[in-house]
């Protein structure tokens, strides 16, 4: 009959649970309009990834607001 494992105490428990815990994110700014994004993305707010443009943003038309008489 096999021999059951040893008791792991608490504290040993959580300390080989230490190297999981959740590290922040390291943020880098865009090498175009220098706000500080994730690396190795597309930068959100102006479409370039390492100097050259990736993504084309659309501009959004301002809606002209009639009033009905």
């Amino acid at each position: 009959m096999p021999v059951p494992p040893k008791h792991r105490s608490r504290s040993k428990k959580r300390r080989g649970w230490a190297h999981l815990a959740i590290k922040k994110t390291q943020l880098f700014p865009c090498s175009h309009c220098k706000k500080m994004i994730k690396p190795h993305i597309v930068c959100p707010f102006c479409g370039y990834y390492k100097g050259k443009e990736a993504v084309v943003h659309k501009v959004k038309k301002e809606k002209k607001h009639h009033k009905h008489s």
